[in-house]
């Protein structure tokens, strides 16, 4: 899966570079996120930009995700998303807990950063 990680402060990117992100490829995902929790990072940012595409598994995948990083006292956030998977999100109810911004700086600047 191409996907990295980097830090703008006390804010880890974690940078998707796929344009479908569905179940097969979702374990490395996941346990790049978690990786930074277990490493104590809080505040965390995925960048969806070149994600035409999420399957419902990667919406479950998401929900687990912002447990681990709430349950660890810290906030996960998305941006860059594309409308059709704003579509998915808000049809599945999860832009109820993730917060989406349509771009990077604005998402950084919701971080108190």
């Amino acid at each position: 899966m191409n996907i990295t990680t980097e830090q703008a402060g006390r804010i880890s990117i974690v940078r998707v570079g796929e344009t479908r992100l569905m179940y097969p490829i979702l374990s490395d995902f996941s346990a790049a996120v978690s990786a930074l929790v277990t490493a104590g990072r809080r505040d965390i940012l995925i960048d969806l930009a070149p994600v035409t595409y999420v399957d419902s598994a990667t919406i479950g995948c998401l929900m687990d995700l912002y447990r681990q990083v709430t349950n660890a006292g810290g906030h996960l956030k998305l941006s860059g998303v594309q409308k059709r998977v704003e579509t998915m999100l808000t049809m599945t109810g999860a832009q109820n807990f993730i917060e989406i911004h349509s771009d990077e700086p604005s998402a950084v600047k919701s971080f108190g950063a």
